[in-house]
């Protein structure tokens, strides 16, 4: 009698762990809801991101507010505007194409330079396309697309400051924007060089509000993002980019690791881009013309680092 009754605990247990190992297959395979998006996005399932888009008729755009002239707001409240916005787009494109689905939505979300990173790794937006740069320690946590600008950390400052480089910092006050590259190198050489404050603010218009007040004596940021605070002073000709930048990088789009066919869309649709030249109207139109919305011209020449960047696209970091 009790080998019977072992024989049937024996039964019902296999039962039972038959339903759980369906029900935990069943549960893995959900993908409507935003936890089901989250896991498949976690999982790193190629094609994952094309899945969660074509199912949501909607594909999610992070984007910044002040990242002048990359991705930033000009005029329209919640409408970006920029030189990697329009990258994005183009990527929007070609996922209507490889969908077949020329309604697709486009729905917006605001990161900043501290949020950027998990809102792409979490699967709260798709694409990310701003001024992020390229580094092994973030490839850690989400990938990157083909490079689409390279650039120097330097500092912005009043021309009557007496700054013209890192070593005449010291004693003074820096600002630059949290979150940032040139937030942790700063910050890793601030005893070296004798700077006697750094300030972390929120973002670039905040860094430079700083600056503008005198609060701070230079801001350190990448020399185009600099150009694009300089742009919208109250006078532009009172202020200067100077000094020799001490780290390198390369901005790429970011998008979430191990998704194979959904990077393969973005990195296919930049190059076209490329090769089509189309590029250099844009750049052009960014870099070399009024912008908004103060319509101040950057004059910001494609460096020969960009003409290669763009003759030979990588996706490798600086």
């Amino acid at each position: 009698m009790l080998t019977t009754q072992a024989t049937r605990l024996s039964c019902i247990a296999a039962m039972v762990l038959a339903l759980a190992a369906c029900g935990d297959k069943g549960a893995s395979n959900t993908q409507g809801g935003a936890s089901g998006a989250t896991n498949t996005a976690a999982a790193g399932n190629a094609g994952s991101t094309l899945d969660k888009i074509k199912s949501s008729g909607e594909i999610v755009l992070a984007h910044r507010d002040s990242s002048v002239p990359f991705s930033y707001i000009a005029d329209t409240p919640n409408q970006p505007v920029g030189y990697a916005h329009d990258l994005q787009m183009k990527v929007v494109e070609a996922v209507k194409t490889k969908l077949n689905k020329p309604d697709l939505k486009v729905r917006y979300v605001l990161v900043t330079s501290q949020n950027r990173i998990p809102s792409i790794a979490n699967g709260t937006a798709d694409l990310e396309c701003g001024s992020t740069t390229n580094n092994k320690e973030r490839q850690q946590q989400v990938a990157f697309s083909t490079g689409f600008f390279k650039v120097g950390s330097r500092l912005l400052t009043a021309t009557n400051s007496g700054v013209a480089d890192f070593k005449d910092l010291k004693g003074k006050k820096l600002v630059t924007t949290a979150g940032t590259t040139s937030e942790r190198y700063i910050k890793a050489h601030q005893q070296e060089l004798g700077i006697g404050e750094i300030i972390s603010a929120k973002d670039h218009a905040e860094s430079f509000l700083m600056l503008e007040s005198g609060r701070a004596a230079a801001f350190m940021m990448d020399d185009i993002l600099l150009a694009g605070e300089k742009s919208k002073a109250k006078d532009p000709a009172k202020w200067q980019i100077v000094g020799t930048a001490p780290i390198h990088e390369i901005y790429g789009c970011m998008m979430r690791k191990g998704d194979a066919e959904f990077k393969q869309v973005v990195d296919d649709a930049i190059k076209a881009t490329y090769a089509s030249g189309e590029i250099n109207t844009m750049y052009k139109k960014w870099f070399e013309s009024p912008i908004p919305p103060k319509n101040v011209n950057l004059n910001f020449p494609m460096s020969e680092d960009i003409k290669a960047l763009i003759a030979n696209p990588t996706d490798k970091d600086a």
